[in-house]
């Protein structure tokens, strides 16, 4: 579970009563994409022919361009994430991230998923000892944090300082 029980109204957008405007919502789907797309070949390794977790990538960016409405991404979110189900490991949670990226579109809040089940993968991938796994999950954390554009920097890393023991802690530093 990575969304709480009580959504941030900053992660809401105005249509539902929060304060997300349009163009944050679209740069945290932007920024979840590329987080997802950054250990997106740890699926595509495992499976180079299951085009669902990229094409969730490219609906998430699809949807910010408007070239595909809400439920276009979101379904393609979900289909990213079936083809995770058979799948352990790296592979697996990084088919998660692309699945929660297209999901942005949906809900702003699955930015957060996409970032840590993207570090899951690279912890996962590095399975020679907890100390390698941590080390590079820390790098993935520090990778995505500079992604960040300015506009939505401080809500995520305010953010993730509120969700991380719901998102395994990986956004420790």
């Amino acid at each position: 579970m990575i969304l709480p029980e009580v959504r941030d109204p900053r992660s809401v957008t105005i249509r539902r009563g929060g304060t997300l405007t349009d163009a944050d919502h679209h740069l945290l789907a932007l920024w979840a994409a590329a987080c997802a797309e950054h250990v997106l070949g740890l699926f595509e390794a495992a499976r180079p022919d299951d085009p669902r977790p990229r094409q969730a990538v490219e609906h998430a960016r699809a949807w910010v361009r408007g070239e595909v409405p809400m439920m276009v991404s979101r379904a393609a979110g979900g289909h990213a994430m079936g083809a995770a189900r058979e799948l352990h490991g790296a592979p697996r949670f990084a088919a998660y991230a692309a699945g929660q990226a297209a999901c942005v579109a949906h809900v702003a809040a699955h930015e957060l998923g996409a970032a840590a089940y993207a570090i899951k993968a690279v912890r996962a991938a590095r399975p020679s000892s907890a100390t390698d796994g941590d080390a590079a999950g820390r790098a993935e954390c520090a990778w995505q944090r500079d992604q960040l554009p300015d506009p939505i920097r401080e809500l995520v890393l305010d953010d993730q300082r509120l969700r991380n023991a719901i998102c395994w802690s990986v956004f420790v530093p």
